[in-house]
């Protein structure tokens, strides 16, 4: 079980670093002028590149999770994992708007400002720290 656990940290922190960096792209590609298309390309490069990284280190993170909560069904009645749960779906979610908000920038369709990515940016940290705090401390 604690070879599980080291593993799902692991895959988890690593997913997180692309969740981070990734909005960071966007408020780059948002702040890049419409004359600058070598560096939109680059920029978009990255950008697809590291969603692909991210979502190979997603697969296995949720294959651990799933794996350890099997082991341990009976912990699945807390409220703490309930809400760790939650939280766990809206970071899928917020994995899949990165795809979306890729393609908008792919099409140069993007309508959002550089300022409205950076937000974007801190809502996965807000996550991750929700889910570390939820397993560290088990509030309820």
């Amino acid at each position: 079980m604690l070879w599980i656990k080291a593993f799902h940290i692991v895959f988890v922190a690593s997913w997180f670093a692309g969740l981070f960096y990734l909005p960071r792209i966007f408020v780059n590609l948002a702040m890049v002028p419409a004359d600058s298309h070598a560096e939109r390309e680059r920029l978009l490069l990255m950008a697809r590149k590291l969603y692909r990284f991210a979502t190979l280190l997603m697969i296995p993170a949720l294959v651990l999770g799933a794996w350890m909560w099997a082991l341990n069904f009976a912990g699945f009645n807390q409220g703490w994992m309930h809400t760790k749960l939650l939280l766990v779906i809206g970071v899928i979610g917020y994995h899949h708007a990165c795809k979306s908000i890729l393609r908008s920038f792919e099409q140069s369709a993007n309508r959002r400002s550089h300022r409205w990515f950076r937000v974007f940016n801190e809502s996965a940290v807000l996550m991750f720290i929700a889910i570390v705090v939820l397993v560290v401390v088990k509030p309820f």
